[in-house]
């Protein structure tokens, strides 16, 4: 059984006077892919915030794990909401896949030969060479999506948090967005918050429902009955051959 990588033990948490959550258990195992679904206003953004150490809980307990030890800081790499980026900030995509490397050095030290070929082969496999030296202003929303999942993974982290990775890119790239996180998840954990329950079952290994609480379900499969009992409102699944594509929700 895999080793404990992120445990949240009787958290609560909050902005001001708003309860967002009480009490709540959450458990991420080395080489997990959760998936983290829920309706609007649920709590899944608080959720991440949380586990990235953005939001401090007002109580309970957030431990993070390396090799079966307690750690104080994990290596998270984050893949944030497509409209929470300055995208006229004046920077490359190399620059910007190259900045996930800085957790792995010191200010003033130079990138390891290591690191620069682990550079260039995470810019290969998410096809973005032709774009290397291209300014982000300059990129589609698929590009830009492309360039921030090459940031989160090129440090091999811990951990991959992805917050709606879904946004701006197209089906060809999303098959090949979910076979790539296949091979990331060999050796990182993958927490993954996405509206997409169609993608998010077909995909990941266990499912969080987030609605003010949390209800934990320890593999993909889970039934119209399961999801429509947490999400506080009918949902119906309809699939297309093996790809479940399309959610109904109905008020």
């Amino acid at each position: 059984m895999n080793r404990e990588l992120i445990t949240l033990r009787h958290v609560s948490a909050g902005y001001g006077r708003k309860q967002v959550f009480s009490d709540i258990d959450l458990t991420v195992y080395e080489h997990d892919f959760l998936g983290i679904i829920g309706p609007n206003g649920g709590g899944k953004t608080t959720l991440l915030k949380l586990i990235l150490g953005l939001l401090r809980p007002t109580s309970g307990t957030i431990t993070y794990y390396r090799d079966g030890e307690v750690i104080t800081s994990p290596r998270i790499g984050y893949l944030p909401q497509y409209q929470q980026l300055d995208r006229k900030f004046p920077i490359s995509v190399e620059e910007v896949v190259r900045s996930g490397l800085g957790i792995e050095k010191s200010l003033f030290h130079r990138f390891t030969k290591e690191q620069e070929s682990r550079l260039t082969t995470t810019i290969e496999r998410l096809e973005l060479s032709d774009l290397r030296r291209t300014q982000l202003s300059e990129l589609s929303g698929g590009q830009l999506q492309r360039v921030l999942l090459a940031r989160a993974v090129v440090s091999r982290p811990d951990v991959i948090m992805l917050d709606e990775p879904n946004t701006y890119i197209d089906y060809h790239f999303q098959h090949q967005m979910y076979q790539m996180l296949s091979q990331f998840n060999e050796e990182s954990a993958i927490v993954m918050v996405s509206h997409d329950i169609g993608s998010v079952l077909q995909n990941v290994k266990s499912i969080a429902c987030v609605n003010h609480d949390i209800h934990y379900h320890p593999s993909s499969e889970v039934d119209t009955h399961w999801l429509r009992k947490y999400y506080g409102c009918p949902i119906d699944l309809i699939g297309h051959g093996a790809m479940p594509h399309r959610i109904l929700k109905e008020h």
